[in-house]
């Protein structure tokens, strides 16, 4: 059987799939191509269902849970970190509504969180690796930062003005659910046992030879060093991303819970991850 699973050119998703990507891991009777594309790309192909497997924004799941089912292993989960919130100088909380936002997509986890904790601004959409240049050359007031660029943003000249993550986890004290891995339904729960259980013994081989996929993950990395590809994969590939237990449930639960009080999604899809 042949399984397209489409995942990010980023270095925690790299790190995550490089086994099945090397071949150091195997799924019996399955035949695996790998789709690399930016998530709000994977989210739009999701809502057609025409990958098999895909990694997806938390906040597109409301829109394709009749179409894929939630994969419990391979969530990115903030723990008190998230996206954030950069400008060119500090601007306060009060006036963020009526700045201009570049997001990396309106379907993202990220913008969601934008509307949950800041109202609803003008935004502009922008390749997320675009958006500290669209920020510095002043086509946006803010922009909304996934990916490494929440770790590099200082570098680029940029000053951090709200950390989503940090909101989230003052009100929730949960983690903080960003992406998660889907299969479409229609392939049966035996060949979701068997894509789930693949997708962790790739994580394992992945931390037994940290440095053996971190190379492989730099590939992935858009400038940055070993030590902040290291410092950025260990951030969002943790003990939720292995299993979401029972705090990975309650997260996604919360953060479907308070969308939906705020009208922001039309009802709070099942959370039955395999």
């Amino acid at each position: 059987m042949l399984i397209r699973i489409g995942h990010s050119p980023d270095p925690d998703d790299a790190f995550m799939f490089y086994a099945l990507t090397a071949g150091k891991v195997k799924i019996p009777g399955i035949t695996i191509e790998h789709v690399l594309e930016d998530i709000e790309s994977l989210n739009r192909r999701a809502r057609t269902g025409e990958l098999e497997v895909t990694a997806i924004s938390a906040a597109t799941y409301t829109l394709v849970h009749p179409t894929y089912r939630m994969m419990d292993p391979g969530a990115s989960m903030g723990k008190g970190y998230g996206p954030i919130l950069v400008a060119r100088e500090p601007i306060e909380r009060a006036r963020l509504e009526e700045k201009v936002v570049a997001i990396p997509g309106s379907h993202t986890t990220a913008a969601l969180l934008l509307r949950l904790y800041v109202g609803d601004p003008p935004t502009i959409e922008v390749a997320f690796d675009k958006i500290p240049k669209v920020v510095l050359e002043g086509q946006a007031d803010l922009g909304l930062l996934i990916h490494e660029g929440q770790i590099t943003h200082q570098r680029m000249g940029l000053v951090k003005v709200l950390d989503l993550g940090e909101e989230w986890q003052k009100e929730s004290g949960l983690p903080l659910p960003l992406g998660i891995n889907v299969m479409r339904r229609d392939l049966g729960e035996e060949t979701h046992r068997k894509l789930s259980q693949g997708l962790r013994d790739s994580m394992d081989y992945a931390f037994a030879n940290v440095d053996e996929a971190l190379d492989y993950a730099m590939r992935y990395g858009r400038d940055i060093d070993k030590e902040t590809c290291r410092r950025f994969v260990l951030m969002y590939v943790n003990d939720y991303t292995m299993r979401l237990g029972d705090d990975g449930r309650a997260a996604l639960r919360r953060l479907y819970e308070m969308a939906h009080a705020k009208k922001l999604i039309q009802a709070v899809p099942p959370v039955d991850p395999i």
